[in-house]
């Protein structure tokens, strides 16, 4: 990522698209890990991931806003930051929901069962945004359903123990966490839409406002884990067992996941299709359940590891086809009209 001349909007000028969601993926691969090293409450590691993130994402922002070339780059219009604020919340939500459902069925698991989003995104993006999901994606789905029976213990060999506290409960409270992040996602896809095509010599990459989108939806988690915590009395839980050194691994969790990871992937939202997204992003669970072998001693079951080689190979199913053109249009949609004044795209649609 680089920013333009005297300080310009943050963009990738090397990368592809999908590829540089898939980096973001591989970025945010380590959060189940970090949160489960620094063993705070819930809200506490929701909070934590968020306050830390804030100066480094509220710097970006402001050098995006800096002139360049001598004209000073627009601000973010109101619509579309209040937009990122509400996805914040969700946001805090889904982690708080997130870091019940590792307690259940581990790291690594817990991090896999939560990526039933990627079939919510298509189906909330084609009911909602008129997007119609890719045939890949079409064909990749019962592949991924079929992983995430097996990572959830519900087909164990005989023997073969399903790994987590409570398999049961860790698949409930990742269908929670599915939904919560795909609404986020598409959500915040929405509120970093560029609202027209770009200049003729201008990339359009580089018009888009990166770090402001996530910076603001960061507002809005702070806020929301500040509320959640207090209405859970989660907070009462303190440090947990790591005590003061949790805020170390809660500061490195909010520099991987919320700052560096989560701008690799904004980045790249809007010339992405909202499924393409959500397939990409798989690539998280196989990083969480390799790290959290090595860092955590978390040993899945052999069905359940079947279940994670399985989502894996719809990856490549949902990602092999061609990726539609984005055209621009007007074409106003219900989200757009209550939520924000961004124009929508037959193929990109303006979700969050």
């Amino acid at each position: 990522m680089t920013s333009g001349e005297g300080g310009g909007p943050v963009r990738v000028t090397a990368m592809p698209p999908a590829a540089t969601a898939a980096a973001g993926a591989v970025c945010i691969s380590s959060s189940a890990v970090l949160m489960r090293l620094a063993g705070t409450s819930a809200s506490l590691t929701a909070l934590g991931r968020c306050v830390f993130a804030l100066p480094v994402l509220g710097a970006l922002a402001w050098l995006e806003r800096r002139p360049r070339g001598g004209q000073e780059a627009p601000p973010m219009p109101s619509r579309r930051r209040w937009l990122a604020r509400l996805a914040g919340v969700i946001l805090a939500a889904d982690l708080i929901v997130w870091d019940h459902a590792i307690g259940a069925i581990g790291a690594g698991l817990g991090t896999v069962v939560g990526n039933l989003e990627v079939l919510i995104i298509s189906l909330l993006a084609w009911l909602i945004l008129g997007e119609r999901p890719r045939r890949s994606l079409v064909l990749a789905s019962p592949v991924m359903l079929a992983g995430l029976v097996l990572v959830a213990g519900l087909v164990d060999g005989p023997g073969a123990r399903a790994y987590g506290a409570d398999p049961g409960l860790g698949v409930a409270y990742g269908a929670g966490v599915a939904l919560l992040y795909a609404i986020y996602i598409l959500m915040l896809r929405q509120a970093t839409s560029s609202p027209g095509p770009p200049a003729e010599d201008e990339p359009r990459a580089a018009r888009l406002a990166v770090a402001a989108p996530l910076f603001e939806a960061t507002v809005g988690a702070t806020a929301g884990s500040v509320v959640l915590g207090l209405a859970l009395g989660d907070f009462q839980h303190g440090l947990g067992p790591a005590g003061w050194a949790a805020f170390g691994w809660l500061a490195l969790l909010a520099l991987t996941s919320q700052v560096i990871g989560w701008l690799l992937i904004t980045v790249s939202m809007p010339r992405l299709a909202a499924g393409m997204i959500g397939a990409l992003l798989l690539i998280q669970p196989a990083g969480s359940v390799a790290l959290s072998y090595l860092f955590l001693g978390e040993h899945p079951s052999e069905p359940q590891l079947a279940g994670v080689i399985l989502m894996l190979a719809g990856v490549v199913i949902a990602v092999s086809g061609r990726a539609p053109a984005v055209p621009y249009s007007r074409r106003r949609t219900r989200i757009i009209r209550q939520a924000s004044a961004a124009s929508t795209g037959s193929s990109l649609p303006k979700s969050p």
